[in-house]
């Protein structure tokens, strides 16, 4: 769609964009409960979970949890998860600490991996930490595994913090009796809700004021978008964009719920 209304509006960039930097990131309750519950496990050498519903905003929260893992003392391995086999996952970890030897052996890629961890740990005196982004698609034979990645030193050692974040059916998979040997290591849970109304109305002031811009939705349009998304950021971001741009096209300076109402049906 046309980008006109950035002029209409005054704005200075593109508003409720997908992805923003750090340090413009709205911090909540919700995303200080994912940092504090993230830093805890890191500490302890241990492993948290992070769910919530798709564009809940579990991504940008633990990307703002993460940001704080000065790249001088930590070596962060993020991996997006897939449901493919153990092999698969294994590959991906080796890609992300730089190793180029690969295997098909499932015990031959532990020890690459472990291997990597030690040197990280003992010769460079540097913490890990991997990161596994949509982990509700693990297969149950990886959350079998999983903790066989973890046991350093006759599991003498916590060197590797595994942070799992993905939709609320990753709680479910830990649940298996499959997954207790891991499971069994998680020592914090974090779900992000939808916003409430509140949450909603101070979220599309953020982003306005990132724009260099003031307030232009009228009561009755954040009801509308709070209501049309459940309080998910993704949707919401859509929506507020969406109605932005129905509102210049009117040449109206005020969104109102009848903006969002056409900018609902661009939208799924």
């Amino acid at each position: 769609m046309s980008d006109t209304y950035r002029t209409f509006f005054g704005l200075s960039k593109e508003a409720f964009p997908a992805q923003i930097d750090i340090d413009e990131i709205l911090v909540t309750p919700e995303v200080t409960g994912v940092k504090n519950r993230f830093d805890y496990a890191v500490r302890l050498g241990c492993s948290a979970v992070i769910t919530g519903d798709v564009g809940s905003g579990k991504s940008t929260a633990l990307r703002y949890a993460a940001s704080s893992l000065h790249a001088s003392e930590f070596k962060v391995l993020y991996v997006t998860a897939s449901t493919g086999s153990i092999i698969e996952l294994y590959r991906q970890i080796v890609e992300e600490l730089g190793i180029e030897r690969s295997s098909t052996s499932r015990a031959i890629m532990i020890s690459i991996i472990k291997n990597e961890i030690r040197e990280f740990v003992q010769g460079r005196k540097m913490k890990t930490v991997l990161i596994i982004d949509e982990a509700f698609l693990l297969r149950m034979e990886v959350f079998a595994e999983l903790h066989t990645l973890v046991q350093f030193e006759k599991d003498s050692k916590s060197w590797l913090p595994v942070i799992l974040a993905g939709q609320p059916t990753l709680i479910d998979k830990l649940q298996y009796r499959a997954s207790i040997p891991f499971a069994s290591r998680i020592v914090a849970k974090s779900h992000l809700k939808g916003l409430d109304m509140e949450g909603m109305k101070s979220y599309l002031i953020h982003h306005l004021k990132l724009c260099g811009v003031n307030n232009f939705f009228s009561d009755q349009a954040i009801t509308a978008i709070h209501q049309g998304s459940g309080g998910l950021l993704r949707k919401a971001n859509n929506l507020a964009r969406g109605a932005l741009i129905a509102s210049a096209a009117e040449k109206s300076m005020t969104v109102s719920a009848e903006h969002v109402r056409i900018a609902s049906s661009e939208i799924f």
